[in-house]
């Protein structure tokens, strides 16, 4: 099988980031992708209110950090106004707090030793900080787990993603103009590289005479390679995005420690995103088995009423949507990245994605599987690839 020409199925971030890795390091590539845009869940929606479909920040320090800030792919970022910083607020026991309870402190400092793999997160960190500072601790987490239970997940887990989310400053960073410009970047990247990209194209059958990487959800994978065993646990998210009429003394973002559950004004590192005079709210609220999305809606307009004083009457603009199954993979207790869905299926076939067998943090997860797989094909270390 020739290893200098290869297809990839799927054009989100995934599947872009093996193209580009790939065509320079010589092969000759092809990107399908159904949809009739790039990004999967990458996509910031066009028109006045441009939300993100996808996680819209990037971690500063993580693995693909560097490789796309090389290749000049994260473009001007949106910078975080220090009063704005300031207005993060924290639903504890009911109310609003500035500050975080001291028993969630005990869990991020660095003192703390590692997890344990097979313990639950909840009872780990309840012999730490008490039951009372491990549950907020878990529901904080949230915000990068998309779990309704992320004290039943691996300690060591869940521990990884506290320290990166609660991390002083903070890692998060936010491109411009929101996710779609970073793919737009990625996309004219790839064509410069040579990379030929066809979008409203659905593939439902492997080629025989490439090697293939699938950069798609796993469903999608599962039906197209007919493999019964690609499976792994994910969350299920109710998103609520709303446009509201700017108001002085709105909260930057409202982290729920009561519950699993997270609101953020992304305006406010970049207005850009919304009309002169209006802000947008996400706000992401993970429901479990037997629960329906108005319980989710419910547990986010309370938050709203505390952090966003008077927003009834100043909604614009209203979308809900539920992310089932595509929140990126959780880890259960005795399961570590290792023991997900492999990146080399045989026979010349690839998986890459949020919920393979790749460290990392969310986006990162996929960003080392596309390198992992294009460093398999071509015989070449992956870390030669990053650095190319």
């Amino acid at each position: 099988m020739p290893t200098h020409r290869i297809t990839v199925i799927g054009g989100g971030f995934a599947g872009l980031t093996a193209a580009i890795t790939a065509a320079e390091a010589g092969a000759e590539v092809t990107v399908y992708e159904a949809h009739h845009s790039l990004g999967g869940r990458a996509r910031t929606a066009t028109g006045p209110y441009r939300t993100n479909e996808g996680p819209h920040a990037l971690y500063r320090g993580g693995p693909h950090w560097a490789w796309l800030g090389q290749r000049g792919l994260i473009g001007p970022l949106a910078p975080l106004p220090l009063r704005e910083a300031a207005r993060l607020r924290l639903h504890h026991h009911g109310a609003l707090r500035r500050t975080p309870p001291l028993a969630l402190l005990k869990l991020v400092r660095r003192r703390v030793g590692p997890a344990p793999v097979d313990a639950r997160f909840l009872g780990w960190a309840a012999g730490i900080a008490g039951e009372e500072g491990a549950r907020a601790a878990a529901h904080y987490a949230a915000v990068a787990l998309f779990h309704h239970d992320p004290g039943s997940l691996s300690a060591a887990f869940v521990q990884e993603r506290l320290r990166r989310a609660a991390k002083l400053p903070p890692e998060a960073r936010y491109p411009r103009g929101g996710w779609g410009a970073v793919i737009e970047r990625m996309a004219a990247r790839a064509r410069n590289a040579g990379v030929r990209i066809e979008t409203g194209a659905r593939v439902d059958a492997l080629p025989r005479d490439t090697p293939v990487i699938v950069a798609t959800g796993l469903p999608a994978a599962r039906r197209l390679l007919r493999d019964d065993s690609l499976e792994w646990p994910s969350g299920r998210t109710v998103l609520l995005d709303l446009a509201v009429r700017t108001r002085r003394g709105d909260a930057f973002a409202v982290s729920d420690l009561d519950a699993p559950g997270w609101i953020e004004r992304f305006t406010a590192q970049d207005p850009s995103l919304a009309p002169a005079g209006e802000q947008l709210l996400q706000g992401q609220f993970p429901v479990g088995p037997g629960e329906h999305r108005t319980d989710a809606l419910v547990r986010a307009e309370r938050l709203l009423d505390l952090g966003f004083r008077g927003w009834r009457e100043r909604v614009t603009w209203r979308r809900e949507s539920v992310a089932d199954g595509r929140t990126g993979a959780v880890d259960l207790p005795g399961r570590t990245w290792r023991d997900r869905p492999a990146v080399d299926r045989g026979d010349g076939v690839y998986l890459v994605g949020d919920q393979v067998a790749a460290p990392g943090l969310l986006a990162e997860v996929s960003f080392n599987s596309a390198v992992t797989a294009v460093s398999l094909i071509l015989g070449r270390p992956a870390l030669d690839l990053k650095r190319a």
